[in-house]
């Protein structure tokens, strides 16, 4: 059943994003399931990913979906450090934003030893849904409008 689901006109719609660049290469771009929505914007999770895992602190993040008090969602990040590395939230918060535009910059952000993975490696992000924010979870939003206060 969930295999005919997926066929559409004799094509297997395995969903995939991807883009063919003006050579006729092909380029992964994520899974439409790992795509978020915030605030009226769609949002790549690999490439908030991308960004984070970049810095030189962070061996490796996940980017995906919490519910908004608003509407739609709002995007949390876990991340854990390389060996020997450290970082604050706030200096997290810094390099995304410099990085990336605003509307994708994580609201919140926690930091964990590691990430629930399959027998293959792959991250839970299901398992990191389900967990939610936690009273560990930085709010980014939370600190603006403490600082605003004074």
């Amino acid at each position: 059943e969930a295999t005919a689901e997926k066929m559409k006109g004799g094509w297997f719609r395995s969903g995939d994003l991807a883009y063919v660049d003006e050579e006729g290469f092909f380029f992964f771009k994520g899974r439409k399931k790992d795509a978020l929505r915030r605030r009226g914007e769609n949002i790549s999770a690999q490439e908030v990913e991308a960004v984070i895992n970049s810095h030189p602190a962070i061996l490796e993040s996940a980017a995906f979906a919490v519910p908004s008090e608003l509407s739609e969602d709002e995007i949390m990040v876990c991340a854990v450090f390389k060996e020997g590395c450290t970082l604050t939230y706030e200096e997290l918060n810094r390099y995304c934003q410099a990085k990336m535009a605003r509307f994708m910059v994580p609201r919140y952000l926690e930091f964990l030893p590691s990430l629930p993975k399959t027998p293959t490696l792959r991250v839970e992000k299901y398992k990191l849904e389900a967990r939610g924010i936690t009273p560990n979870t930085w709010d980014r939003e939370k600190e603006e409008k403490s600082k605003a206060k004074g």
